[in-house]
C-alpha cells in the first residue's frame, strides 16, 4: 500500500462588486497552459480552518479577509483524476468559505510555487477558462447571483 499525506486544506469564495478573486497558476510541468484556482492553501498545525483562510489569501494576494460560512467542502484525491501522474499519494480535504474584503490589498508575501498571479474574473467567464475544481463553476455563479449554492459536501471531485 503506497502512503498518501491528508492535507486539509482552506479555500475563499470572495466575490466582489460582481467579480470572483481567483490566483493564476501555471507550470513547466503542465503544457495546457494557465489555470485559475480559488485562493487558499493548507492548514498548519495549531490553526483554525478562519485562521489558515486570513493567512493563506493573504500570502497569496495581499488582501486581508474576514471569514464567513462554510459553502462546500471537497475531496480531491489525484490518484482517482487526471493529475496523478503530479501528485498520486495526496489526499486533499478542502474547506470553501464564503470571505469579505477587509482592507485594500497589499502585495503578496508567499505566493505558491506555481502561482503567477492573482486577479478578479466575472464567475461567468469560468466555464471558458481551466478553473479547478470545473464542479464549482456552476455553484460559484449561483453565489454571486444570490441564488442556492447546492450541496455542501461535494465528494472527490475536480
Amino acid at each position: 500500500m503506497v502512503a498518501s499525506f491528508l492535507r486539509p486544506s482552506s479555500k475563499s469564495v470572495v466575490v466582489r462588486r460582481g467579480l470572483l478573486l481567483v490566483t493564476r497558476n501555471r507550470s513547466r510541468r503542465d503544457s495546457e497552459g494557465e489555470w485559475l484556482l480559488l485562493p487558499g492553501g493548507g492548514q498548519h498545525p495549531g490553526e483554525d480552518l478562519h485562521a489558515t483562510l486570513r493567512r493563506e489569501v493573504s500570502e497569496e494576494t495581499g488582501i486581508t479577509v474576514a471569514p464567513g460560512r462554510l459553502l462546500w467542502i471537497r475531496e480531491y484525491i489525484p490518484a482517482h483524476h487526471e493529475f496523478a501522474h503530479f501528485s498520486e499519494q495526496d489526499h486533499a480535504i478542502e474547506f470553501m468559505f464564503e470571505a469579505e474584503v477587509e482592507g485594500e490589498p497589499a502585495a503578496p508575501t508567499e505566493t505558491d510555487p506555481d502561482q503567477i498571479g492573482f486577479e478578479w474574473v466575472a464567475p461567468a467567464d469560468l466555464a471558458a477558462r481551466r478553473f479547478y475544481p470545473r464542479v464549482l463553476i456552476g455553484p460559484i455563479t449561483a453565489f454571486a447571483e444570490g441564488a442556492a449554492t447546492g450541496p455542501v459536501y461535494l465528494g472527490d471531485v475536480n
